[in-house]
């Protein structure tokens, strides 16, 4: 399983799951990052926030938290 940290730009993926003590995951989920949802990688380059697309919001989010974001690639 990959995290949302390792995909490459232009990706697609579904959140499979979230982890993280529960502050991170309730903020995560109020944005509306929750499993089963799809996200696409806009920007993932080196040392810079992660922009993310879902759910018609263009999302910013640091590497840390990425790496704590499981989700299941789309072909």
């Amino acid at each position: 399983m990959k995290t949302l940290s390792e995909l490459p730009k232009d990706a697609q993926c579904i959140i499979s799951g979230i982890n993280g003590d529960s502050r991170f995951v309730s903020r995560i989920t109020s944005i509306g990052l929750t499993p089963g949802c799809s996200v696409t990688v806009i920007k993932n380059e080196k040392k810079r926030p992660l922009l993310v697309y879902s759910r018609d919001s263009m999302i910013a989010l640091n590497r840390n938290e990425c790496s704590l974001i499981e989700v299941d690639e789309i072909a």
